[in-house]
């Protein structure tokens, strides 16, 4: 068999919506060492592959880090096939706050050097030296006090459409710009209690103990992540601590805690938190649309990408290389993360020229 998708995505998302039964999202992750990872990831993609699973697996020799959308009717199944892993024994599952089952719509395992890309040398500091972990309700309870200093982990457009009430969120694009942006920024606050917390937990455990290996005295971090709390907090019936939407690394993009909306349409302003990714597959900057500019600009985050939607496939496919070549000799950080730098890339690239043929 083949060990990786040969089916072309529109046919594959066809499939997912026609499918007859439920599926359930789940995540889960472990730093435990793996010898072959990819040896170890082949293994895996033939028992998921044979169970219908769908989802992204990173695997490396640190360990494994999973977001996966299972058959309900095979999630016994499935779990059952973790515990005959040594690596991957009594392993945590979170399971999704909201879920259609239509996060994932194929099965992709990767082997990359880590499974979360930091940026840092693990061989300079203890990595299992990591922060307190705290229960969904202690962590609800130490945020409600607001006497320890409250951090996000996760990058800035994550937290843009939700995070808990009173928590730093720093101005990241990426994990491993925010991890020393928090080292530098509270360095003279080593002495003060920390809480730090993420989607599912994983960003913590390395920024924890790379906090502490800095000299921080007393960090804390949500055990299982937002995730993990959302889950508890709606079966205790309390009021949540994080307002908004939980970003989540899959086809929905998001699920709310608590109903609130505390985002803007980035193009009119209007309340708004679902994310998109622009439809012109040259630009796929990810931003955040309201259903009336998503009707208007047909999924585009401007009206040059909406004007590139017009052209022949050929000319599109034209558009596409110039922009990536472009792209690749830009100034600009390659983030499809930062509408703000949407214009300023449009420029610099000749989008408009592209579009008429200059």
């Amino acid at each position: 068999m083949f060990l990786h998708n040969r089916i072309n995505k529109a046919e594959l998302k066809e499939r997912l919506m026609a499918e007859p039964f439920k599926r359930r999202t789940i995540s889960f992750y472990r730093y435990v060492i793996i010898e072959n990872p990819q040896e170890f990831r082949d293994r895996l993609y033939k028992e998921w592959f044979e169970l219908n699973c769908f989802g992204r697996i990173y695997i490396a020799r640190e360990g494994i880090n999973a977001q996966m959308s299972v058959p309900e009717d095979k999630l016994e199944t499935f779990l059952r096939l973790l515990d005959q892993h040594a690596e991957l024994q009594d392993m945590p599952i979170k399971y999704a706050i909201e879920d259609d089952g239509k996060s994932f719509y194929k099965l992709t395992l990767k082997v990359r050097p880590k499974i979360v890309a930091d940026g840092l040398d693990d061989g300079s500091f203890d990595v299992t030296n990591v922060g307190t972990h705290l229960s969904a309700m202690d962590f609800h309870k130490e945020v409600e006090k607001g006497e320890a200093i409250v951090i996000d982990m996760r990058n800035h457009y994550e937290s843009e459409v939700g995070r808990f009430e009173g928590a730093v969120c720093p101005d990241a694009d990426t994990f491993r710009d925010e991890i020393q942006m928090v080292v530098n920024d509270f360095s003279n606050q080593k002495d003060e209690k920390f809480l730090l917390y993420c989607t599912g937990g994983i960003r913590c455990e390395k920024a924890s103990a790379y906090l502490r290996h800095h000299g921080f005295k007393d960090v804390n971090q949500l055990h299982g992540g937002v995730i993990e709390y959302a889950q508890q907090i709606k079966q205790l019936n309390i009021k949540s601590k994080f307002i908004g939407k939980n970003f989540v690394f899959d086809e929905r993009l998001g699920e709310s805690v608590d109903g609130q909306i505390i985002s803007r349409c980035h193009q009119c302003g209007r309340l708004a938190n679902t994310h998109t990714n622009c439809a012109n597959d040259a630009c796929h900057l990810l931003f955040i649309q309201c259903d009336q500019c998503r009707e208007e600009y047909n999924g585009c985050c401007s009206a040059e990408c909406k004007e590139i939607l017009t052209l022949p496939a050929e000319k599109q496919k034209e558009v596409r290389v110039a922009m990536q070549e472009r792209f690749a000799q830009s100034k600009i950080f390659k983030s499809r993360l930062r509408p703000d730098l949407r214009d300023q890339f449009h420029a610099e690239a000749g989008i408009l020229k592209m579009t008429d043929g200059r």
